[in-house]
């Protein structure tokens, strides 16, 4: 099926990952509403996750079911499924997605594994199977399900979004923190982040802390930020339209490895991502515009649009590794001796010493 035979009339799109990632789905979706503009088109994503296609004007509902069913709510979802769309999308090359995508399509097509790598029962299920791109950028590979639909790619996050109750509360420049990513292991110093507080205060910014609504995170929160009275937190207080909102006005953002962080690159806020064991080549921040070119595996700083990457460039990184002790609340070497200083040369650029999307990427080398 290099392209669509017929029309469809309902579309079914499964993604059954965390928030950053349905994010970056978006992209795939305004490629489908563009390309089949009659069409009626659903989402079936984890229960959690569908605050971030709130608004999303290229969908037309969302479907939340829980990670993990009990036999009740599976046959539930069975039922409900059942052969009820004439395409149905596969985003990922799990056994779950590609079953729910069998389940609910007349057809079928979606990313899977190649056949010699246990995946020949995948394939089959599809009528197409696109090939993944594990060295190129997510967007990027989801794009491909659009190109093989013979519809034209639109490489533009959507962000999420709620119908205007106003005006926003007026507030003077300021910039966005996000300290506290899902892991240990992408988490940067406690003392980096107070020293880069205190240095967007006396460049004159009003510091504002974003976070969740978790105890653990906010108990973290607490013990990092306390003790900053000029940091006004939000954290645990503003949905995903909320937080869009917040983005768009700031001056700047700084986050690590994180869900935030990417709807920060698509609500285009001037973006400085924190990375450490992970490469930013297949999941980094995707930039207003798209990637003009691809991130670098490792490097010091560098630039792409409105986001800026800053990396500690030890000899092993990116190891690709759950930090260094291999395990979830593992410390990360590379983020550890991360320095402000190197921090705040990116912040300077996206704060103004760089035009906006001109430059395609920048790096630089500054003392710890």
């Amino acid at each position: 099926m290099s392209a669509l035979a017929a029309k469809p009339d309902r579309v079914l799109v499964v993604v059954l990952r965390r928030l950053g990632d349905v994010l970056l789905t978006t992209p795939l979706l305004r490629s489908l509403r563009r390309g089949l503009p009659g069409a009626s088109i659903d989402v079936l994503v984890f229960a959690g996750t569908e605050g971030m296609l709130a608004g999303n004007p290229d969908i037309d509902h969302v479907i939340a079911m829980p990670q993990r069913s009990s036999p009740v709510q599976a046959l539930a979802l069975v039922r409900r499924l059942w052969r009820r769309y004439d395409l149905a999308i596969t985003t990922q090359t799990g056994d779950r997605p590609t079953f729910l995508a069998w389940l609910a399509g007349r057809r079928r097509i979606g990313l899977a594994p190649d056949a010699g790598q246990g995946g020949w029962w995948k394939r089959r299920a599809l009528h197409r199977a696109v090939a993944g791109e594990p060295e190129g950028h997510r967007v990027v590979e989801l794009l491909r399900i659009a190109s093989a639909l013979g519809l034209a790619p639109q490489p533009e996050l959507v962000p999420p979004t709620a119908p205007s109750s106003g005006e926003a509360p007026a507030r003077g420049r300021y910039a966005v923190l996000h300290a506290n990513p899902m892991f240990r292991y992408k988490r940067w110093t406690d003392a980096g982040w107070r020293g880069l507080a205190r240095a967007l205060a006396e460049r004159g910014l009003q510091v504002i802390a974003t976070g969740g609504p978790d105890p653990a995170e906010r108990t973290y929160l607490d013990g990092l930020w306390n003790e900053m009275p000029r940091v006004e937190r939000v954290d645990g207080k503003l949905g995903w339209p909320e937080l869009t909102a917040l983005l768009r006005g700031a001056a700047v953002y700084v986050g690590t490895d994180t869900s935030m962080t990417h709807l920060a690159a698509a609500a285009g806020c001037p973006t400085v991502a924190l990375y450490g064991p992970v490469s930013p080549q297949r999941i980094g921040p995707w930039p207003v515009g798209g990637l003009g070119e691809m991130w670098a595996a490792a490097g010091t700083i560098q630039r792409r649009g409105n986001v800026w990457v800053v990396q500690n460039p030890l000899p092993c990184l990116p190891c690709e590794k759950l930090g260094c002790e291999g395990h979830l609340d593992s410390h990360a070497q590379c983020l550890d001796e991360l320095g402000v200083r190197q921090v705040l040369v990116a912040v300077d650029q996206a704060l103004g010493g760089v035009a906006p999307g001109g430059v395609a990427s920048a790096r630089t080398s500054t003392g710890q």
